[in-house]
């Protein structure tokens, strides 16, 4: 079930938005990069750690910020055309 709990500025949704869609870049150049070329599997295995940490540090920033509702299970989602911020919760 999805309950909206809140909202974010335009601002917000693109930081939140480019770190997404980085993420998401990542992991598909994961699946296809070997560890053949060492440095450059070490480069994206630290961007990935870095990128990831962003992200969740967003998320965590705002939950803050704008005192979102939580619940044991749940995850938080963003809808990028609307800034609205979604709870999922499990059933």
């Amino acid at each position: 079930m999805k309950k909206l709990v809140g909202q974010v500025t335009v601002e917000e949704k693109n930081t939140i938005q480019t770190l997404f869609e980085r993420r998401n870049g990542l992991t598909e150049l994961a699946k296809i990069l070997t560890a053949d070329n060492a440095e450059l599997y070490e480069k994206l295995v630290k961007d990935m750690g870095e990128t990831g940490s962003k992200f969740q540090q967003w998320w965590d920033d705002m939950a803050t910020k704008y005192n979102w509702e939580s619940c044991e299970g749940g995850h938080w989602e963003i809808n990028f055309d609307t800034c609205e911020i979604y709870l999922n919760m499990p059933q």
